[in-house]
C-alpha cells in the first residue's frame, strides 16, 4: 500500500460556548485559528459564513507524505499532559483530531500505531478523517 501522499493535522475544541481565551490560557499555547460561536470568516474559497460554534484549534506541520502519527506527537508535545484537564474539557466541548488526508493515487493508505490511538484516547479526542481524491479540490477543506 501506498502511503497517502499529503496530511494536514489539527486538534480542535469545539462548543456553543467556547470562549477561546479560555482555552490559551488552559493550555498556556496560542491557537492556530480560533473563533466564538457567531463571528464571521471566510472560507479558503472566499466565501464568508458565520461560525455555529465556537472554536480553538492548534494545527501541526504539513507532512508530504503522510505522518498522522508526527504530527499528533508535535501537538500533544505542545500541550499539557494533565488528563484531569483533559477530563473536564471532554465534558464541556467537543474535542477532535481533524485530518485532511490527499491522495494522488486511488490506493493510499496510512497506519496508526496504538501509542497514538492511546495518547488520543486517554485524552478523549475523537478522531476526524477527511479523505480528498487525486480530482479534489483544497478549497472544500475547512478552516482550521
Amino acid at each position: 500500500m501506498t502511503r497517502v501522499s499529503e496530511s494536514m493535522v489539527s486538534l480542535r475544541i469545539l462548543g456553543d460556548d467556547l470562549r477561546p481565551e479560555e482555552i490559551t490560557a488552559l493550555f498556556e499555547v496560542e491557537p492556530s485559528l480560533s473563533c466564538c460561536k457567531g463571528d464571521l470568516l471566510s472560507s479558503r474559497g472566499g466565501k464568508e459564513y458565520r461560525r455555529s460554534r465556537g472554536m480553538w484549534s492548534l494545527s501541526a506541520e504539513l507532512h508530504k507524505p503522510e505522518n498522522v502519527a508526527a504530527q499528533v506527537a508535535e501537538l500533544l508535545s505542545r500541550l499539557p499532559d494533565d488528563l484531569s484537564l483533559w477530563s473536564t474539557l471532554v465534558s464541556r466541548f467537543e474535542i477532535v483530531l481533524f485530518c485532511g488526508l490527499f491522495m494522488n493515487e486511488a490506493n493510499e493508505g496510512l497506519s496508526l500505531d496504538a501509542g497514538t490511538l492511546r495518547a488520543l484516547a486517554e485524552r478523549g479526542i475523537a478522531l476526524d478523517l477527511d479523505l480528498y481524491g487525486p480530482a479534489d479540490s483544497r478549497r472544500s477543506l475547512p478552516p482550521g
